[in-house]
Protein backbone atom coordinates (compact mmCIF):
# COMPACT_ATOMS: atom_id res chain seq x y z
CA UNK A 1 0.00 0.00 0.00
CA UNK A 2 0.86 3.46 -0.70
CA UNK A 3 2.27 5.95 2.29
CA UNK A 4 -1.21 7.60 1.19
CA UNK A 5 -2.92 4.61 2.59
CA UNK A 6 -1.87 4.65 5.98
CA UNK A 7 -4.30 6.53 8.34
CA UNK A 8 -2.98 5.61 11.34
CA UNK A 9 0.26 4.40 13.43
CA UNK A 10 -0.82 2.23 16.19
CA UNK A 11 2.90 2.32 18.86
CA UNK A 12 4.69 1.30 21.37
CA UNK A 13 7.85 2.12 23.16
CA UNK A 14 10.46 -0.37 25.59
CA UNK A 15 13.24 2.04 26.72
CA UNK A 16 15.92 2.01 29.50
CA UNK A 17 17.27 3.89 31.45
CA UNK A 18 20.26 5.97 30.82
CA UNK A 19 23.21 5.01 33.12
CA UNK A 20 25.56 7.08 32.40
CA UNK A 21 23.16 10.13 32.71
CA UNK A 22 21.52 8.63 36.12
CA UNK A 23 25.74 8.34 37.43
CA UNK A 24 25.93 12.16 36.75
CA UNK A 25 23.37 13.89 37.94
CA UNK A 26 21.71 11.55 41.09
CA UNK A 27 25.55 10.20 42.05
CA UNK A 28 27.84 13.13 41.21
CA UNK A 29 31.43 13.18 42.41
CA UNK A 30 30.90 8.79 43.15
CA UNK A 31 32.38 8.04 39.88
CA UNK A 32 29.60 4.69 39.52
CA UNK A 33 29.82 3.12 36.40
CA UNK A 34 26.25 3.01 34.40
CA UNK A 35 25.06 0.01 35.35
CA UNK A 36 26.07 0.83 39.42
CA UNK A 37 24.43 3.82 39.24
CA UNK A 38 21.06 2.25 37.68
CA UNK A 39 21.64 -0.70 40.06
CA UNK A 40 21.82 1.94 43.53
CA UNK A 41 18.87 4.34 42.11
CA UNK A 42 16.22 1.37 41.11
CA UNK A 43 17.21 -0.08 45.14
CA UNK A 44 16.37 3.66 46.04
CA UNK A 45 13.18 3.66 44.22
CA UNK A 46 12.28 0.32 45.61
CA UNK A 47 12.29 1.17 48.75
CA UNK A 48 10.90 4.57 49.17
CA UNK A 49 7.30 3.62 46.74
CA UNK A 50 7.71 0.23 46.23
CA UNK A 51 8.31 0.19 42.31
CA UNK A 52 12.10 -0.07 40.62
CA UNK A 53 11.02 1.77 37.39
CA UNK A 54 13.45 4.54 37.16
CA UNK A 55 11.60 7.66 35.47
CA UNK A 56 11.24 8.00 32.07
CA UNK A 57 13.20 11.59 31.90
CA UNK A 58 16.12 9.76 32.69
CA UNK A 59 15.06 7.11 29.86
CA UNK A 60 16.80 6.09 26.40
CA UNK A 61 14.11 4.05 23.93
CA UNK A 62 15.80 1.08 22.49
CA UNK A 63 12.47 -0.59 21.10
CA UNK A 64 9.98 1.10 18.77
CA UNK A 65 7.19 -0.80 16.95
CA UNK A 66 4.78 0.55 14.93
CA UNK A 67 1.39 -0.95 12.97
CA UNK A 68 0.77 0.73 10.20
CA UNK A 69 -3.20 0.78 9.80
CA UNK A 70 -5.39 1.52 6.60
CA UNK A 71 -8.01 4.45 6.68
CA UNK A 72 -10.53 1.24 6.68
CA UNK A 73 -8.86 -0.19 9.75
CA UNK A 74 -7.17 -2.90 8.87
CA UNK A 75 -3.39 -3.72 9.21
CA UNK A 76 -0.95 -2.93 6.76
CA UNK A 77 2.67 -3.91 7.94
CA UNK A 78 3.91 -3.83 11.35
CA UNK A 79 7.82 -2.71 11.89
CA UNK A 80 10.11 -2.52 14.51
CA UNK A 81 12.61 0.87 13.81
CA UNK A 82 16.51 -0.03 13.72
CA UNK A 83 15.38 -3.36 14.50
CA UNK A 84 18.82 -5.51 13.84
CA UNK A 85 21.11 -2.05 16.34
CA UNK A 86 18.33 -0.69 18.36
CA UNK A 87 20.31 2.75 18.82
CA UNK A 88 17.89 5.40 20.65
CA UNK A 89 19.00 8.52 18.21
CA UNK A 90 18.24 6.50 15.28
CA UNK A 91 14.97 5.32 16.42
CA UNK A 92 13.72 8.68 17.49
CA UNK A 93 14.98 10.13 14.08
CA UNK A 94 13.20 7.21 11.99
CA UNK A 95 9.87 7.98 13.98
CA UNK A 96 9.60 11.70 13.56
CA UNK A 97 10.70 11.27 9.68
CA UNK A 98 7.91 8.55 9.34
CA UNK A 99 5.70 10.28 11.16
CA UNK A 100 6.39 13.22 8.18
CA UNK A 101 6.37 11.10 5.09
CA UNK A 102 3.39 9.23 6.03
CA UNK A 103 1.55 12.54 6.15
CA UNK A 104 1.43 13.23 9.72
CA UNK A 105 -0.86 10.01 10.66
CA UNK A 106 -2.78 10.13 13.66
CA UNK A 107 -0.88 8.23 16.52
CA UNK A 108 -2.56 5.46 18.59
CA UNK A 109 -1.09 4.41 22.24
CA UNK A 110 -2.21 3.40 25.27
CA UNK A 111 -0.80 5.88 27.70
CA UNK A 112 1.23 7.45 24.83
CA UNK A 113 0.23 10.87 26.80
CA UNK A 114 1.89 9.76 29.97
CA UNK A 115 5.17 8.00 28.58
CA UNK A 116 5.94 7.14 24.95
CA UNK A 117 4.94 10.54 23.37
CA UNK A 118 6.67 13.21 26.37
CA UNK A 119 9.77 10.45 25.90
CA UNK A 120 9.89 10.78 22.11
CA UNK A 121 9.68 14.86 22.70
CA UNK A 122 12.60 15.12 25.33
CA UNK A 123 14.37 12.47 22.88
CA UNK A 124 14.18 15.47 20.06
CA UNK A 125 15.16 17.68 22.87
CA UNK A 126 18.51 15.86 23.40
CA UNK A 127 18.96 15.00 19.89
CA UNK A 128 18.57 18.02 18.14
CA UNK A 129 15.43 17.21 15.75
CA UNK A 130 13.39 19.96 14.68
CA UNK A 131 9.63 18.78 14.94
CA UNK A 132 7.78 22.02 14.26
CA UNK A 133 4.64 20.07 12.81
CA UNK A 134 4.28 18.54 16.24
CA UNK A 135 4.22 21.33 18.01
CA UNK A 136 2.58 23.48 15.63
CA UNK A 137 3.35 26.28 17.74
CA UNK A 138 1.56 29.09 15.53
CA UNK A 139 -2.32 27.64 15.74
CA UNK A 140 -4.83 27.76 18.32
CA UNK A 141 -4.03 25.64 21.42
CA UNK A 142 -6.97 23.33 20.65
CA UNK A 143 -5.29 22.86 17.05
CA UNK A 144 -2.04 21.68 18.29
CA UNK A 145 -1.06 18.03 17.98
CA UNK A 146 0.03 18.14 21.59
CA UNK A 147 -2.86 19.68 23.03
CA UNK A 148 -4.40 16.86 25.43
CA UNK A 149 -7.69 16.46 23.37
CA UNK A 150 -6.33 16.79 20.05
CA UNK A 151 -7.43 13.43 18.98
CA UNK A 152 -7.31 14.15 15.46
CA UNK A 153 -3.45 13.65 15.96
CA UNK A 154 -2.69 11.32 19.19
CA UNK A 155 -5.88 8.99 20.56
CA UNK A 156 -4.60 7.42 23.69
CA UNK A 157 -6.85 4.74 24.57
CA UNK A 158 -6.02 4.95 27.88
CA UNK A 159 -7.30 8.20 28.44
CA UNK A 160 -10.55 7.01 26.12
CA UNK A 161 -10.91 4.22 28.34
CA UNK A 162 -10.88 6.55 31.47
CA UNK A 163 -12.39 9.81 30.60
CA UNK A 164 -9.09 11.42 30.55
CA UNK A 165 -8.28 10.96 34.08
CA UNK A 166 -11.39 10.39 35.76
CA UNK A 167 -11.31 7.24 36.57
CA UNK A 168 -8.59 4.72 37.21
CA UNK A 169 -8.05 2.31 35.06
CA UNK A 170 -6.64 -1.10 37.07
CA UNK A 171 -5.52 -3.57 35.09
CA UNK A 172 -4.09 -1.82 32.00
CA UNK A 173 -3.02 -2.78 28.48
CA UNK A 174 -3.08 -6.32 29.18
CA UNK A 175 -6.81 -6.71 30.89
CA UNK A 176 -8.33 -3.55 27.96
CA UNK A 177 -7.04 -6.90 25.77
CA UNK A 178 -7.79 -9.47 27.90
CA UNK A 179 -11.33 -8.44 27.69
CA UNK A 180 -11.50 -9.20 24.10
CA UNK A 181 -9.52 -12.16 23.55
CA UNK A 182 -6.41 -11.12 22.91
CA UNK A 183 -3.21 -12.24 24.57
CA UNK A 184 -2.24 -9.79 26.96
CA UNK A 185 0.93 -9.94 28.59
CA UNK A 186 2.64 -13.56 28.22
CA UNK A 187 5.98 -13.97 29.52
CA UNK A 188 7.46 -10.50 29.59
CA UNK A 189 6.07 -7.22 31.39
CA UNK A 190 7.54 -4.11 31.39
CA UNK A 191 9.22 -3.71 34.48
CA UNK A 192 11.64 -6.98 33.31
CA UNK A 193 12.88 -4.56 30.03
CA UNK A 194 15.80 -3.12 32.04
CA UNK A 195 16.83 -6.57 33.53
CA UNK A 196 16.74 -7.70 29.39
CA UNK A 197 18.71 -5.08 28.00
CA UNK A 198 21.58 -5.52 30.41
CA UNK A 199 21.16 -9.51 29.47
CA UNK A 200 21.83 -8.66 25.65
CA UNK A 201 18.32 -10.23 25.11
CA UNK A 202 16.90 -7.53 22.86
CA UNK A 203 15.33 -9.98 20.27
CA UNK A 204 13.24 -10.38 23.37
CA UNK A 205 12.69 -7.06 23.90
CA UNK A 206 11.44 -6.42 20.31
CA UNK A 207 8.84 -9.24 20.00
CA UNK A 208 7.54 -7.98 23.83
CA UNK A 209 7.16 -4.53 22.08
CA UNK A 210 5.36 -6.11 19.14
CA UNK A 211 2.87 -8.25 21.10
CA UNK A 212 1.96 -4.63 22.57
CA UNK A 213 1.08 -3.04 19.92
CA UNK A 214 -1.02 -5.53 18.33
CA UNK A 215 -3.11 -5.70 21.78
CA UNK A 216 -3.23 -1.81 21.66
CA UNK A 217 -4.31 -2.31 17.66
CA UNK A 218 -7.17 -4.68 18.79
CA UNK A 219 -8.27 -2.42 21.50
CA UNK A 220 -8.45 0.39 19.24
CA UNK A 221 -10.85 -1.36 17.21
CA UNK A 222 -13.12 -1.93 19.63
CA UNK A 223 -13.16 0.94 20.76
CA UNK A 224 -14.39 2.53 17.24
CA UNK A 225 -16.96 -0.75 18.16
CA UNK A 226 -18.07 1.53 20.78
CA UNK A 227 -17.91 4.66 19.25
CA UNK A 228 -20.09 3.58 16.67
CA UNK A 229 -17.61 3.88 13.28
CA UNK A 230 -17.33 -0.08 13.03
CA UNK A 231 -19.91 -2.62 13.77
CA UNK A 232 -18.91 -5.86 15.44
CA UNK A 233 -19.34 -8.06 11.99
CA UNK A 234 -16.93 -5.34 10.39
CA UNK A 235 -14.49 -5.62 13.66
CA UNK A 236 -14.78 -9.39 13.06
CA UNK A 237 -13.76 -9.59 9.55
CA UNK A 238 -10.85 -7.02 10.27
CA UNK A 239 -9.74 -9.09 13.38
CA UNK A 240 -9.74 -12.17 10.79
CA UNK A 241 -7.98 -10.62 8.51
CA UNK A 242 -5.02 -8.86 10.75
CA UNK A 243 -4.82 -12.90 12.16
CA UNK A 244 -4.33 -14.23 8.80
CA UNK A 245 -1.34 -11.74 8.27
CA UNK A 246 0.47 -12.80 11.51
CA UNK A 247 0.02 -16.33 11.04
CA UNK A 248 2.16 -15.61 7.75
CA UNK A 249 4.50 -13.52 9.30
CA UNK A 250 4.20 -16.10 12.46
CA UNK A 251 6.72 -18.37 10.32
CA UNK A 252 9.68 -16.49 10.69
CA UNK A 253 8.77 -15.02 13.98
CA UNK A 254 9.14 -16.96 17.73
CA UNK A 255 7.52 -14.04 18.98
CA UNK A 256 4.37 -13.75 16.93
CA UNK A 257 4.13 -17.60 17.17
CA UNK A 258 3.73 -16.92 20.65
CA UNK A 259 1.37 -14.47 20.43
CA UNK A 260 -0.67 -16.13 17.74
CA UNK A 261 -0.77 -19.40 20.60
CA UNK A 262 -2.16 -17.07 23.58
CA UNK A 263 -4.91 -16.20 20.86
CA UNK A 264 -8.53 -16.01 22.05
CA UNK A 265 -11.47 -14.96 20.54
CA UNK A 266 -14.21 -12.66 22.03
CA UNK A 267 -17.61 -14.21 22.54
CA UNK A 268 -21.08 -12.18 22.29
CA UNK A 269 -22.85 -12.40 25.19
CA UNK A 270 -26.38 -12.62 22.78
CA UNK A 271 -24.82 -15.49 20.32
Amino acid sequence: MAKTDTACFVFDIESVADGALVSRLKYPGEDLTPSKAIKKYREELLEENGKDFVPYTFHLPVSLVIAKVAHDYRLIDLVALDEEQSRPHEIVKLFWEGWQKYRRPRLVTFNGRGFDLPLLELCAYRYGLAIPDWFAEDRKSFDQPRNRYATFAHFDLHEWLTNNGASRFNGGLSLAASLIGKPGKLDVAGHMVQDLWDAGKKAEIHDYCRGDVLDTYFVFLRSRVVAGELSVKEEHAIIDDARGWIEDKAKTSPGLTRYLAAWGDWKSPWA
